[in-house]
């Protein structure tokens, strides 16, 4: 059985190029975003700090296998942390702040951590709204301590740097190393378990994936991705933004890091890049070092990338790969692809294409069902063509959730052949006769029309239809929910409009309903409906709560049904 441990990676990192520069972070408040102005630390210096932590922790009494909440945002003392914890084979918890207060509490309580680190407004909110009260027993505070008892980060790596008991902990590959919690976007969110292999497959999948080089210099708009970064041997640039609202970003905090430190990598959700590629076309930007624009979290727009590509270096990619938090990475796209190739069969109701399945990963399409799945047949596969349930199988697929054995029989299947586990990863999709794999939306997200009048039954997928709608010039976005009116289910486009558009939406939905009867996949929609913001996850800013909608067009639509 292989024994591993992800910090490794940084321990190679500081013996092999100890004084690259491993962290910058920002100065507070309004300090200029000057060089001088940052906090740096090099590999070896983040390492040693890492070591140091580790000591202070052991001393605690901290071991493999102890589960730590950690609620810190990202900076030197996040990464510090992570990479310690790592080291003495301990277990983080990983949740995003921004994914509401009732769910937080609820994965605290389902992780149950014996200890929680955070920064002091998160002990303050642990404090005063009970977060896993039931099975904390020890409190550590990067910053000021307050009410609380406990110990401090630096009291920790005083304590530390009196003690050289750090040893590097080899977990095997079936041990939990971390619980990153999904977003939650379609559902409570879910723990994923990692294993510290999973962790050393994604770090090898992505850089052969994203053809990254040692040295590089990244700026990542994504806590959870950017502690690949000192894995990847790149330098991380934290930007000063806050990191729940990747949409709201001041483009000055992303263009001036990038000049600065002649940024090689940017990694950002669709919403920000989106706010990127306008605020930079208004303002004359371009950003000439890049190699590479990373973007996921959800389907990308082709016209995000028709915007953000002529701001890059003539033949700089925009990747945009395709996973989730189960499974990172699955398949991977290029812009040049999609402007080249895919954005108008996209625009015509093709779907989304997610590009090749990467070297090291299997996808298949089987068959669609909300039922668990015990046992893998190739009898569930789909031809090329036929939508189904997109399955993968790999080195970097988590094999359960935390504490969640119903959720875990949902999304896994067995190979009683070759042992091997895949995770069904709730998307809709097809593959394409060149092996290409496209996708239609999140297989909850379905809207299921009942035949009627000569008409047979239909399914629609929401990021299949929406897309024929998404390059009108008037449209920021649209979202297919199924409505319950009268006892039925309709299909409905909810539209979000771009900032400053004035079409009366009275000729906006002619113009809509006119694409709609083009394709045969969008023709069942009845009614279209303006929105002025959509709901959408904290974590990207991107994913849609069709959920949410689905109920708010039903009243519009019962509501208009009533008027006189």
């Amino acid at each position: 059985m292989i024994a591993s441990n992800i910090a490794r990676t940084l321990e190679t990192a500081a013996a092999n190029r100890p004084d690259q520069v491993a962290i910058y972070a920002p100065p507070s408040g309004r300090t200029p975003l000057r060089v001088e102005n940052y906090r740096t630390l090099t590999f070896q210096q983040l390492h040693q700090l890492s070591v140091e932590l580790a000591a202070g922790l052991n001393a605690i009494g901290i071991r493999r296998g102890t589960r730590i909440a950690l609620m810190v945002p990202p900076s030197p003392e996040f990464f510090v942390l992570t990479f310690a914890l790592f080291r003495l084979g301990a277990v983080p918890v990983l949740i995003d702040p921004g994914m509401g207060l009732k769910n937080l509490a609820q994965c605290l309580t389902e992780a149950r951590p014996e200890v929680f680190i955070g920064i002091t407004k998160a002990h303050i909110a642990r404090s005063l709204l009970g977060w896993a009260k039931g099975s904390l027993r020890q409190l550590i505070t990067v910053g000021r301590k307050l009410w609380w008892s406990g110990r401090t980060y630096d009291e920790l790596r005083r304590l530390g740097q009196k003690s050289s008991q750090a040893p590097m902990v080899d977990l095997p590959e079936d041990e939990t190393a971390a619980i990153l919690f999904t977003s939650g976007s379609t559902g409570i969110p879910k723990g994923a378990v990692y294993t510290h292999e999973i962790f050393l497959s994604q770090v090898e999948l992505l850089k052969e994936a994203l053809k990254i080089s040692p040295g590089e210099i990244d700026l990542c708009t994504f806590p959870l991705f950017a502690l690949f970064a000192p894995a990847l041997n790149m330098s991380a640039i934290i930007p000063r933004m806050d990191f729940t609202r990747p949409a709201k970003v001041d483009p000055q905090e992303i263009w001036q890091p990038v000049e600065l430190f002649q940024v090689t990598n940017l990694f950002g959700s669709p919403a920000l890049i989106r706010r990127l590629a306008m605020a930079s076309q208004q303002a004359g930007k371009t950003f000439p070092t890049l190699r590479r624009v990373v973007s996921a979290g959800a389907p990308v727009n082709p016209k995000i990338l028709e915007l953000f590509q002529p701001l890059l270096a003539p033949g700089t990619p925009i990747y945009t790969p395709y996973g989730a938090t189960e499974s990172l990475p699955v398949a991977v796209v290029s812009s040049q692809q999609i402007l080249g190739e895919t954005q108008q069969k996209t625009a015509a109701g093709a779907g989304i294409c997610v590009g090749q399945v990467v070297t090291g990963m299997q996808a298949r399409v089987i068959r669609l069902s909300d039922e668990p799945i015990p046992v893998w047949s190739n009898d569930l596969i789909r031809l090329p063509g036929v939508i189904g349930e997109i399955a993968v199988c790999g080195p970097v697929v988590t094999k359960s959730y935390d504490a969640r054995p119903e959720q875990t029989a949902l999304a896994k299947i067995i190979d009683p052949h070759t042992g091997e586990l895949w995770h069904r990863m709730g998307d809709a999709g097809y593959f394409d006769e060149q092996g290409h794999l496209w996708f239609c939306g999140r297989k909850s997200q379905r809207v299921e029309l009942p035949a009627k009048a000569g008409v047979p039954a239909q399914t629609l997928y929401a990021d299949q239809c929406e897309a024929v709608f998404n390059g009108h010039p008037a449209v920021a976005r649209t979202a297919l929910v199924g409505a319950l009116v009268d006892q039925r289910i309709i299909a409905v486009l909810c539209v979000e409009r771009n900032p400053g558009d004035r079409t009366p939406f009275a000729q906006l939905e002619e113009e809509l309903r006119s694409l709609a009867i083009s394709s045969r996949v969008t023709a069942a929609i009845e009614h279209f409906l303006e929105h002025p913001a959509f709901p959408v996850d904290t974590r990207h800013n991107s994913k849609i709560f069709r959920e949410k909608l689905a109920p708010w067009a039903a009243k519009q639509l019962s509501k208009n049904h009533r008027k006189p």
